[in-house]
């Protein structure tokens, strides 16, 4: 069973909102992946979504576009994620993790070891849920019901462009959460309008019976505080990624431990249940 909806179920019950940061695997140094993972949590990240580093990210903006460039010039691909995962769990089997990226690399791993053999090892590796940004619900029936079987969570994103034929096809097939896409673009740009997410999130929580997360924007406590008044989950990925980036080796694990404690302070600074 997935690690997620217990976890968001849990911060809901204590009226706490979720910190969900976006790592690309493998960047910037390949062997400070699962380090990293262990100090985004210790720094009070609730869910980690690991991105699959993919050579044509359409939905990423230059900042993890360069990420994975680098990640997949530095070897890292499908096989050597699900290796962080699986070296992750062994220290920590309580915070879940998501995978994002694209169709391409997992249809290429069932090509290379057989149809199927992604699901079930991601199961294996510990993954929770896994978030495609080229899948749409009208075309992943059979990857959402494999997924299911393995009691992994399939995460959809909607935006502010999507329909309400769009937001009741994602609620069907939705497990864990929803990513809402605050800003029409990609990642890491233009200006985060916090009044257009609170008039958005009530329309998506009318078709879609899961926790509703937020990203795209947020760049710093503030935001994040902005966010989470009017979500239920806070997704930062560019900053903390840029953060990361500029690092040494030998800090960069501290340095996204940091930033989480950071944001995790201001979201716990919101009053209860603040929605």
């Amino acid at each position: 069973m997935s690690r997620i909806a217990p976890t968001l179920q849990a911060l809901l019950d204590s009226g706490r909102k979720a910190l969900i940061p976006y790592i690309a695997a493998g960047d910037p140094y390949p062997d400070a992946t699962v380090e990293v993972m262990q100090a985004l949590a210790d720094g009070g990240a609730d869910i980690i979504e690991l991105g699959v580093p993919f050579s044509d990210p359409m939905a990423d903006g230059p900042v993890i576009q360069q990420a994975s460039e680098r990640a997949l010039a530095q070897g890292v691909g499908m096989t050597q994620v699900l290796g962080y995962v699986k070296a992750f769990r062994r220290g920590n089997n309580s915070t879940p993790v998501v995978l994002m990226g694209y169709a391409n690399p997992i249809e290429r791993y069932d090509q290379k070891h057989g149809a199927g053999s992604f699901v079930a090892a991601a199961r294996e590796a510990g993954v929770d849920g896994l978030l495609v940004v080229d899948y749409p619900p009208e075309e992943c029936e059979d990857f959402a019901a494999a997924l299911k079987a393995a009691g992994l969570d399939l995460i959809f994103l909607l935006a502010p462009t999507s329909t309400e034929q769009r937001m009741c096809d994602v609620g069907r097939l939705t497990t864990g959460y929803v990513y809402y896409v605050s800003l029409k673009g990609v990642t890491g740009a233009g200006h985060l309008d916090t009044s257009a997410v609170a008039e958005a999130v009530p329309r998506i929580r009318q078709h879609v019976k899961v926790p509703v997360g937020v990203g795209f924007g947020i760049r710093d406590a503030l935001t994040a505080q902005a966010v989470a008044r009017v979500s239920d989950a806070v997704v930062i990925g560019t900053r903390l990624v840029q953060i990361l980036h500029e690092q040494p080796r030998e800090s960069v694990a501290a340095a996204g431990k940091a930033f989480m404690a950071e944001i995790r302070a201001a979201l716990d600074a919101l009053p209860t249940g603040a929605s």
